[in-house]
């Protein structure tokens, strides 16, 4: 068998398979299984090496073909398959307490092996036609059912669509500028186009305004999945670029663009998120927010920092996740997702309550939270080479701070027709209990997944080194 079939293969198929499931727990279980033994054996088996079992041996090969192109998953990709199916599995189990779990996880497994796709793929080009397949896909998961799209669902696949062709000339002129690396002027337009074409698909400001709109008009529960997953696999595909080209990481253009986006996109998202009233709209700014930072991360990992940027996906998944159960559970008082609802959300379901207070103090990096030790991390960084940044940086997440202070001054806030707590969903609190104490732990202990985010950075060859 090869890494490409099992990671790629096995869960469009499953995923095809799982639009026939007419259970809730039987669409999360099956997803959810699938996803957790496909980390474990990313974890436990090596790519690409012979591995005796009694009599047998057993070789996950690393390459596959299929219609003429390479599918190539290395042994240095082993930790990323394992981080992205494991939260995902997670996620899957989750879906059940949601109650999306027959509409997330078909969609959702065809998504994932889409977007490893992208990552194996070879030539590269092809990635920018996977990506945007995985868009079309998550189209009908994000869309209401049974009304039109809204219209921050339409600017999400125009912007993914728009990304695509201009990822694509990026890469032809890539060629070009590898023959006569000394033609400035093709260099210049190759460098742009691959900055704009990553502006779309990365939801780069000024580009981004849909992303809290997706939060508020969709539900939060498949709407954060998307947000989680999909900009998490287009970074690594961006690391790639970086990685593979020299002069890519030399070039002073690139690092100046990445830093000066990061944090437009991270001061811009922190003053409306403290302006903000809709809890849905304050988790798609404190989304973009993040993005900015992983940018500004980006823009010192050329430099030798590419270390900043993973320590933020595992708390970024599970702050994502514990967000996005929260608001749900929100939304099905049917009050809306308006900040002054939440001192009743917090009475009469607590567990929710404190779940966003919470991912809003991580999301502005509170100390103790698992959010503070990758901030705090390139803000130092970013001081040694740029005061103006650090200081801006720390702008950006005052922002956070006032909007997480507002969620928590809110759920503090008495009411005046006291109600008594309702009966919680037990598989609700469970798991919302569970993600709090995650998001605790990794800030008392921002080591514990140093198994894991330290053997990230072996998938780029130059940039680790």
């Amino acid at each position: 068998m090869s890494a490409p079939a099992l990671w790629i293969a096995v869960p469009l198929i499953i995923g095809g398979l799982g639009l026939f499931l007419l259970s809730e727990r039987g669409a999360a279980s099956a997803g959810g299984v699938v996803c957790l033994i496909l980390a474990g054996i990313a974890m436990a088996i090596p790519i690409d090496e012979a591995l005796a079992v009694g009599p047998f041996s057993l070789k996950i090969a690393a390459t596959a073909t299929l219609l003429g192109r390479s599918f190539i998953l290395p042994r240095t990709d082993a930790p990323l398959l394992a981080f992205l199916f494991g939260l995902t599995g997670i996620w899957f189990f989750g879906a059940e307490a949601a109650g999306v779990a027959r509409r997330l996880v078909p969609a959702g497994l065809i998504i994932t092996g889409l977007l490893i796709a992208s990552l194996a793929v070879q030539p590269f080009l092809y990635a920018a036609l996977l990506i945007e397949m995985a868009a079309l896909a998550a189209v009908p998961l994000v869309a209401q059912q049974g009304q039109p799209p809204g219209k921050a669902v339409i600017k999400f696949l125009v912007y993914q669509t728009l990304g695509m062709p201009c990822i694509l000339l990026a890469g032809w002129m890539l060629a070009g500028v590898e023959a006569s690396p000394g033609d400035l002027a093709l260099t210049i337009q190759a460098t742009a186009m691959l900055c704009v074409g990553f502006a779309f698909l990365l939801a780069v400001f000024p580009v981004n305004d849909w992303i809290p709109g997706l939060m508020e008009q969709g539900h939060p529960y498949v709407s954060g999945f998307l947000l989680w997953l999909m900009p998490t696999a287009i970074i690594v595909f961006g690391l790639n670029f970086l990685d593979g080209y020299a002069w890519l990481r030399a070039s002073p253009l690139i690092i100046t663009g990445l830093r000066v986006l990061g944090l437009i996109m991270l001061v811009t998202s922190g003053v409306w998120s403290a302006l903000e009233t809709n809890l849905g709209r304050i988790m798609g700014h404190a989304t973009v927010a993040e993005s900015g930072i992983i940018l500004v991360a980006a823009s010192l990992a050329t430099s030798g920092g590419v270390d900043l940027i993973f320590p933020f996906f595992v708390p970024r998944g599970i702050a994502m996740l514990l967000w996005a159960l929260a608001l749900t559970v929100a939304a099905e008082r049917g009050d809306g997702l308006d900040l002054s609802n939440l001192p009743a959300l917090g009475r009469e379901h607590p567990w929710a309550g404190v779940g966003i207070a919470l991912a809003g103090l991580s999301a502005a990096g509170f100390p103790l939270l698992a959010g503070f030790p990758p901030r705090i991390d390139v803000w130092y960084a970013l001081a040694r080479t740029s005061g103006p940044s650090a200081l801006w940086f720390l702008v950006g997440l005052a922002g956070l701070m006032v909007c997480a202070t507002r969620l928590v001054s809110a759920l503090l806030a008495k009411r005046e027709e006291q109600q008594p707590p309702v009966q919680d969903n037990g598989m609700q609190k469970g798991f919302l209990g569970a993600a709090i104490v995650a998001l605790l732990l990794l800030g008392l202990f921002p080591k514990a997944m140093n198994f894991l985010v330290t053997k990230l950075p072996l998938m780029f060859e130059h940039l680790a080194h």
